[in-house]
């Protein structure tokens, strides 16, 4: 990927041509030293061609670009080129890209306040019609591509399928040089460039409003749930702020949660606390402890306050970056040492907290029961013969169709095989009988209650899919009176399957109309405290996998990111990873099995992924390897959740 590399994998490349849009030319420097760029590590090539790259090549967090300014002369078709591949490189402040703009459309233009991602990057052509002036001294250049995506002030990726259309005007200056004095706001990438140059960072905050009970499904205080909300930060130096990722990062979160999120979490840093003034470098030392010097807003915090405020860095960059970090100290303006918090302690704010086993892999047998793995050794070890769970619905008594497991793993709800009524009881206990919570009025079983799904606090939710009384349906602490819950944006969307976040915050909705079936992930909005505390709406949903036309299934698999199956439009079905957000980052595709119609995973990516195939019966998907057959006869593989 990126520049071709030597024996010794340095080199420098150059981009020149007349080909395509007549791009300028460009330096990539290999980075050979760990992803920074250091003296001797890039050795420039004294002789030899300049060689084309294609821009979907580019796609390589080693390759460092450094932008060629204007040259005396330029034809206007040149300075848009240039100006376009100089909005892709490293310069700090974008000093170059601003040598291609006018003295004022240099001082108002924003680089930060966007960024828009197209699939190939922009395509100009000249359109004349559209010049104000004489073309002896204007011109205007429109601009083209399919759209992928923006990326807001807040660093936040919203998905944007469509075709994007804008335009450069230019100015001759004193009757020589052409500038241009008239762009489109931010930035304007290529994927491959978006890909090159950001990178998926979760910020952590904490959960704002209280569980359905004292506690949570763990027994802690609702206030106590820290929630991931992802943006996309600089891998590198950041051009403006001149901050390292690791300073970026921290910088981030100090900032606050993005929109989406903020009515349901909440920082405990102080408002307007942000790094000491100055700092613009963060390193770990070699105990794998950070010191984060802050400013005076933060100087008065206590001792309790100050140590979720660490627990929310030590979240936060441990999630963001391959570092070993194990403490976090956070200090006052003065220096001076405001609390010290350890990787152990921040774990008691875990939103994904258990007792430190792994999770149980469950599903439903050939006889209706609920039956659990027994996997001996690692969790990448063969399979041995499943038992059945203890209590009645692993008794066979009530044969089940689909099944969700709480997330301390000593209750369990089934959905009758007929897809008609929901069952609920403890499956650590025989003492206890089956609670009938809910009957739908369906009058076919696709129009009856989806696979239920608990989240974190221990609700229990369900989709009634009966088209005479539809609805999304909360049980508190699984159990009771069932509460409907409203869901804004809906606009005649029928709910066919749901998953909960571990945290309780977020839900993953499998929407269908018209044949098709999308996925859409929204925010859980809860009211009141103390006992009796109810979800007021899910609001604001957004696409979650904007580039499959049909998803089939969904699970979480991490505190933001999914793993769905679905197929683009005309195309095969695939099993994926994808950010909450719709993003695809990193490693994405999982290998293929036959028409999968469920799937389960983990939040700890340890454990294997888990599905349902028509034709294999019930998959299990160990770490680097392939699917393997657990039984031929089951369904609903489920991990708790």
């Amino acid at each position: 990927m990126g520049a071709d590399r030597g024996g010794n994998g340095r080199g420098v490349r150059g981009r020149s041509g007349k080909s395509g849009s007549g791009r300028l030319l460009r330096l990539y420097a290999l980075l050979g030293c760990g992803g920074v760029l250091l003296a001797g590590c890039v050795s420039m090539p004294s002789s030899g061609d300049i060689e084309a790259v294609d821009p979907t090549q580019r796609a390589d967090s080693q390759v460092k670009v450094y932008a060629v300014p204007p040259r005396d002369g330029a034809e206007p078709a040149e300075i848009v080129d240039g100006f376009l591949e100089a909005m892709t490189s490293d310069d700090l402040q974008f000093a170059t890209a601003r040598k291609y703009l006018t003295k004022a459309a240099s001082r108002s233009w924003d680089p930060g306040a966007q960024t828009t991602v197209l699939t190939d990057g922009p395509s100009r052509r000249a359109n004349p019609a559209n010049d104000r002036d004489a073309p002896e001294v204007s011109t205007t250049y429109q601009l083209s591509g399919s759209e992928v995506a923006v990326i807001d002030k807040q660093h936040v990726y919203r998905p944007d399928k469509g075709k994007y259309q804008n335009a450069i005007h230019l100015v001759r200056q004193n009757g020589k040089d052409w500038r241009i004095d008239d762009l489109p706001a931010g930035l304007l990438l290529s994927l491959s460039d978006f890909q090159r140059n950001y990178h998926s960072v979760n910020k952590f905050y904490f959960a704002s409003n209280p569980p359905s009970g004292p506690s949570g499904g763990d027994g802690r205080s609702g206030e106590d749930w820290l929630v991931a909300d992802p943006v996309y930060l600089r891998q590198g130096i950041d051009p403006e702020t001149r901050m390292d990722p690791l300073t970026q990062t921290v910088a981030s979160l100090l900032e606050g949660p993005t929109n989406w999120l903020k009515p349901v979490v909440g920082s405990r840093f102080p408002t307007g606390t942000a790094l000491r003034r100055g700092v613009r470098s963060l390193a770990v030392d070699d105990r794998n402890s950070l010191v984060v010097p802050l400013n005076a807003k933060a100087s008065g915090v206590g001792q309790g306050q100050c140590r979720k405020m660490a627990a929310q860095l030590l979240f936060t960059l441990r999630d963001a970056s391959s570092l070993r970090l194990e403490q976090v100290e956070l200090q006052r303006s003065d220096g001076s040492q405001l609390c010290v918090l350890s990787a152990d302690q921040a774990e008691d704010y875990a939103p994904d907290s258990n007792t430190g086993t792994p999770a149980g892999e469950y599903f439903v047998d050939a006889k209706g029961r609920l039956v659990r793995m027994q996997v001996s050794g690692s969790a990448d070890s063969e399979k041995t013969d499943p038992e059945p769970v203890a209590g009645p619905l692993g008794s066979g008594d009530k044969p089940l169709s689909t099944v969700a497991v709480s997330r301390d793993e000593r209750h369990a709800a089934g959905v009758s095989k007929n897809g008609s009524t929901l069952y609920m009881s403890s499956i650590a206990s025989d003492s206890e009988s089956a609670e009938t919570l809910y009957t739908s009025g369906g009058k076919k079983e696709k129009d009856r209650l989806s696979a239920p799904s608990w989240d974190g606090r221990g609700d229990l939710w369900v989709a009634d899919r009966d088209p005479g009384h539809p609805g999304l349906l909360r049980f508190a602490e699984g159990s009771g009176e069932p509460q409907k819950v409203t869901v804004d944006g809906l606009d005649g969307d029928r709910i066919e399957g749901l998953r909960m976040s571990s945290d309780g915050v977020r839900i993953a909705l499998l929407l269908s109309r018209d044949g098709h079936t999308t996925l859409k992930v929204g925010r859980v909005v809860r009211q009141g405290s103390g006992d009796g505390p109810t979800v007021s709406a899910v609001e604001e949903l957004r696409p979650a996998a904007p580039q499959m036309a049909d998803v089939t299934a969904v699970s979480w698999a991490g505190r933001s990111r999914l793993v769905v199956v679905g197929r683009e439009a005309g195309g095969v079905q695939q099993v994926r990873y994808m950010q909450v957000d719709g993003s695809v980052s990193g490693v994405n595709s999982l290998p293929g099995a036959n028409r999968i119609t469920a799937v389960a995973a983990s939040d700890d990516d340890r454990l294997p992924v888990m599905a349902l195939s028509a034709e294999d019966g019930i998959l299990r998907l160990p770490l680097r390897s392939n699917w393997k057959t657990v039984v031929e006869e089951g369904k609903s593989p489920v991990y708790p959740g």
